[in-house]
């Protein structure tokens, strides 16, 4: 029906479909992007376009063959950010280090951003595009693309980092050095704290591990210490998911999964390491006073869905491989979810490589969907005459009556997932071709118009509602 309003839109002269959003050229009201590496190894990648509402990557009409992103041409692009209420999305090409903004409402490249240093393991784009955040690992570099009004690309020293989280305001950007239990922060400095750090290292301010340029710096990297200087001390953090109202870091410790103790959730004020100048605020909490929730079954990765915080992981079993687990974390007394009916806490789902990022998103129907990468190393493939469900590498899990549906048969590594809200489906990558799956009842539905050539990275719904529909990565 969203097509169909679309283009009686178009033929009447109006140039709008729904929140004042531009009727892309393709005419296509429900689009789904797919970055996808070409076949040969002498040309770039692509972003194509399928309609999610008839699911086909031609016109309904059968006038056009097929939808793109002109202008596009990156290696390998791996991520897509999607941030549809701003009409943008940023690719990732992990074959080239570039960082392509694509332009929803022309379907067009905007072209790549500088000022990146090497390949990034990690990058993420604040939604109003004023800030880029990268992790070389490589190169042992955070950067950070200042797009405001100074402008520039400040590469901060942090050996190890691997690892970038940025809150969906904006305002909070946070780095993660692999095998350490210590994160860090970038803040910008105002110009009297420029002037009076303009000495060298020995000037610049407390906890501050690089500042750049060095002789006046207009950024500074530090480690997050409290009011006495003293480290904050985590267990392996790999990453950070942000509270709904923006105040709170939910750092995930990777714990055993990382070579660490024990996996859990620390929750982490965030206004005392927000980078905007003049918006700082308090101080961190004392060092071992941070309030921290264990979650038994790993934590690489997390979403919150209202007040529920779903953590993802890996937990050893008794036999040496690592199963795939979910934990609910209440928010609102910050403890577990307490077990219902049958499903215990935490809950078995796909396996996946430990430490490894995993993807996540909240789809139609009340239902979570969990990508795992690496999903035939795990203990279901190892003992499938325990595990007669499968071993294959996506997770629905219904959050309303706690029904967990492995979808099967094993058909390759999950490497994203797009929630076609309110048309009760979800795309997912997995083995490098596209798939769609009901929110219903986790049944397939036929992918026969979407399939690429080539090998198929991402996924994203370009014409979500609001920026929420993103795959947590």
């Amino acid at each position: 029906m969203a097509l169909v309003v679309a283009v009686a839109l178009a033929g009447c002269g109006t140039t709008t479909y729904f929140a004042g959003r531009t009727l892309p050229p393709s005419g296509i009201a429900n689009r789904v992007l797919i970055s996808v590496q070409n076949p040969s190894a002498l040309t770039k990648g692509a972003l194509a376009i399928v309609d999610a509402y008839y699911d086909i990557r031609f016109s309904y009409n059968y006038k056009t063959g097929s939808f793109s992103i002109s202008g596009y041409g990156a290696a390998q692009p791996t991520t897509i950010q999607n941030m549809p209420e701003e009409q943008v999305g940023a690719v990732y090409g992990s074959g080239d280090g570039s960082l392509a903004m694509i332009n929803y409402a022309n379907e067009t490249s905007r072209g790549n951003t500088g000022g990146l240093n090497g390949l990034s393991s990690s990058v993420f784009v604040t939604r109003n595009q004023n800030y880029t955040f990268a992790a070389s690992q490589q190169s042992g570099i955070m950067t950070v693309v200042d797009n405001s009004t100074s402008g520039g690309s400040y590469p901060l020293s942090l050996p190890g980092v691997y690892r970038v989280s940025v809150n969906p305001g904006g305002s909070v950007a946070l780095a993660f050095v692999q095998n350490s239990n210590y994160i860090y922060y970038p803040m910008k400095l105002t110009a009297a704290q420029t002037i009076v750090s303009s000495g060298g290292p020995t000037t610049w301010p407390q906890a501050a591990v690089d500042c750049q340029p060095h002789n006046a710096p207009i950024w500074c990297l530090f480690q997050a210490r409290d009011s006495s200087n003293n480290p904050l001390s985590f267990d392996r953090p790999v990453k950070a998911v942000f509270s709904a109202d923006g105040g709170t870091a939910y750092v995930l410790n990777c714990g055993p999964e990382c070579g660490g103790s024990n996996a859990s959730v620390s929750l982490l004020p965030v206004s005392p390491m927000i980078f905007l100048i003049g918006q700082r605020s308090g101080e961190l909490p004392a060092a071992g006073s941070i309030t921290t929730i264990s979650t038994p079954g790993g934590a690489t990765n997390a979403l919150v869905d209202s007040s529920t915080l779903y953590v993802v992981g890996q937990e050893q079993m008794p036999d040496g491989y690592w199963g795939g687990h979910l934990t609910a974390v209440n928010l609102q007394n910050n403890a577990l979810v307490p077990s219902t009916g049958t499903v215990p806490n935490p809950v078995s789902i796909s396996d996946g490589e430990p430490g490894a990022s995993s993807r996540m998103i909240m789809a139609d129907d009340n239902t979570l969907w969990i990508g795992m990468s690496k999903c035939i190393n795990g203990e279901r493939y190892n003992n499938p005459g325990v595990y007669t469900s499968g071993y294959g590498c996506l997770t629905m899990v219904n959050t309303t009556n706690n029904t967990v549906t492995m979808l099967e048969p094993y058909i390759g590594d999950d490497t994203g997932i797009a929630a076609i809200t309110s048309l009760h489906k979800i795309y997912a990558v997995e083995g490098g071709q596209v798939y769609i799956y009901s929110t219903v009842d986790g049944t397939s539905i036929n992918n026969e118009y979407v399939t690429v050539t080539g090998t198929a990275y991402d996924v994203a719904y370009m014409d979500a509602l609001t920026d929420g529909d993103n795959t947590v990565y």
